[in-house]
């Protein structure tokens, strides 16, 4: 038997076996796209199935290689069973806490809780170079000379720290965030033997550095 094909035929022709080959092709792709290292395949990379159409499985199958040609029941499951993996967000870097210390060597006369106009521009140079600052904590230590007695040094001390507090607080520094103590005359900065001798001008002026507050503040530096 003959047959004669015209052009226009022919051309028909090779379009569908072009279609068909690229179906088929992406079938194939489909199907080796699952893992099916848990069944049996053949040649073809097709699982193996039963007469009665059940996939054959290897002997190291587990439900976590079921794929959905042979087992949909499970693959729903599975799916389901895996908790999401939540993408861990990036924290926002922030700012190392930052101290400022200041030691205010000049705050006080001998004997006295009143701030020094000295004392007064330290305290100012402090505010301003604080401004960037967030503060949490800005801690006021007051400390004393040796003249007097141990009781009267910690008072003395106490009252100047609290002095340093209501001029910061006059300085809109927020009065919870200012911590006051007095340590009396238990840390000199003056080393022993420097300003020995009794109560004199010159001994006095020389334990000048001891009559102080030493200011420190904990907080977190501002972004520019």
């Amino acid at each position: 038997m003959n047959y004669s094909f015209t052009k226009k035929q022919m051309g028909l022709a090779v379009s569908c076996a072009l279609l068909l080959g690229l179906a088929s092709n992406a079938a194939m792709a489909q199907g080796s796209a699952a893992d099916k290292s848990g069944y049996l395949i053949d040649q073809r990379n097709v699982v193996a199935k039963s007469g009665t159409g059940l996939c054959w499985r290897t002997g190291y199958w587990t439900p976590a290689l079921a794929i959905a040609e042979c087992d949909p029941d499970l693959v729903p499951k599975m799916a389901q069973a895996a908790p999401p993996q939540e993408v861990a967000a990036t924290p926002t870097p922030k700012p190392a806490a930052q101290r400022v210390k200041l030691d205010a060597d000049t705050l006080f006369d001998f004997n006295k809780a009143v701030l020094r106009p000295a004392g007064r521009q330290a305290l100012d140079e402090f505010v301003a170079k604080s401004k960037d600052i967030s503060p949490e904590v800005i801690m006021a230590v007051g400390h004393a000379d040796r003249f007097g007695s141990e009781r009267y040094n910690q008072d003395l001390s106490e009252k100047r720290a609290a002095a340093v507090k209501a001029y910061l607080l006059s300085k809109g520094v927020e009065a919870n965030r200012v911590k006051t103590e007095g340590r009396g005359e238990t840390q000199p900065i003056t080393k022993a033997g420097e300003c020995l001798g009794a109560k004199s001008a010159k001994v006095i002026a020389c334990l000048q550095p001891d009559r102080r507050v030493e200011i420190e503040v904990i907080g977190t530096r501002l972004a520019k």
